[in-house]
C-alpha cells in the first residue's frame, strides 16, 4: 500500500464516474426495509443491483479471498462482517454496509451505517457522531495540508463526545487497486505526516467504539468485534484532492457535506 498514486484529468474522471455509480447503490439501499432480510439476500441484491443496472463490477469479491461484494457489520461488529443466511437483520440494529465498486478500471469505495427501526437513543448518538467525525476529517482535505490533520481532527470530535477510535484499520489510498498509498489513520496529531497534493485520492474511513478501541477477530478471519461487546460504526467516502481543497467522489444523492 506505499505506492501513492497522483490520478490526471482523465483519471478522476473516471473514479468521479465509479463514485457515481457506487452512490447510487446507496441510494437503491436506503429504499429497502433491511429488517427481516439476511446479510446474505442483501449481498445478493447488491450483486445484482452492481453487475446488472450498472454493468460494473463489485471490487471486493475476490479481493483477498473474500467471496461476496459487501462487508455488514452489525452492532459490537466493527467491520468486515461476512454475509450469510443465518443472520437476520433485526429492528434496532445498526449495520454498516461497506461496499466497493469497479467501472473502467478504476475503483470506489464507501460505506454507511444504517439505523434499522427503532433504535435507541445511544446507539443513535453513535451513529451520528460517527458520521460528523468523517465530515471533521473530509474538511481537513486541501493540497498542502497534511495527512495528520486529517486524524487528528477525528480523533478530537470522537473524544469530547466520549467515544474511542479504532486504530487497527485505516483508510487508503484507492484508484486502479483498492488499497494504493497512502495510509489515512484516523487519530493523529495536526501538521504531521504526508503532504496532500492535488490529484491524491483515498479513502477516510473512520470507526467509532462506544467503549474500548480494541478489537478481536472472530474465528472466521474476517469478521472484526469490538472487545468489550459494545457498539460500533463507521462511515466512509472516496475523496480527491483537488486544487482549491477537497472533492467526495462517492457523495449520494441529496446527502450534504458537514
Amino acid at each position: 500500500m506505499s505506492v501513492v498514486t497522483i490520478k490526471t484529468a482523465d483519471e478522476l474522471a473516471l473514479m468521479r464516474n465509479a463514485g457515481r455509480l457506487l452512490a447510487s447503490v446507496f441510494t437503491m439501499l436506503d429504499a429497502q426495509p433491511l429488517a427481516g432480510m439476511t446479510t446474505l439476500a442483501v449481498n445478493d441484491l447488491v450483486e445484482r443491483f452492481i453487475t446488472d443496472d450498472l454493468a460494473a463490477r463489485p471490487a471486493s469479491k475476490g479481493q483477498y479471498g473474500f467471496a461476496y461484494v459487501l462487508n455488514c457489520s452489525i452492532n459490537q461488529v466493527v467491520c468486515h462482517g461476512v454475509p450469510d443466511a443465518d443472520t437476520t437483520i433485526r429492528d434496532g440494529d445498526i449495520i454498516n454496509l461497506d461496499i466497493t465498486l469497479e467501472k473502467d478500471g478504476f475503483i470506489a469505495d464507501s460505506s454507511k451505517t444504517y439505523l434499522v427501526g427503532a433504535v435507541p437513543p445511544a446507539a443513535r448518538r453513535l451513529v451520528a457522531i460517527t458520521e460528523q467525525a468523517m465530515w471533521k476529517g473530509i474538511r481537513q482535505v486541501r493540497p498542502g495540508a497534511r495527512l495528520g490533520d486529517i486524524g487528528a481532527a477525528i480523533e478530537r470530535h470522537a473524544k469530547i463526545n466520549g467515544y474511542s477510535v479504532v486504530r487497527d484499520f485505516c483508510g487508503h489510498g484507492i484508484g486502479r487497486e483498492m488499497h494504493e498509498g497512502p495510509e489515512v489513520l484516523h487519530f493523529g496529531r495536526p501538521g504531521t505526516g504526508p503532504v496532500l497534493r492535488e490529484g491524491m485520492t483515498f479513502t477516510i474511513e473512520p470507526m467509532l467504539n462506544q467503549g474500548s478501541r480494541k478489537v478481536v477477530t472472530r474465528g472466521d478471519g474476517w469478521t472484526v468485534e469490538t472487545a468489550d461487546g459494545k457498539l460500533s460504526a463507521q462511515f466512509e467516502h472516496t475523496v480527491a484532492v483537488t486544487a482549491t481543497g477537497v472533492e467526495v467522489l462517492t457523495l449520494r444523492p441529496g446527502e450534504v457535506a458537514r
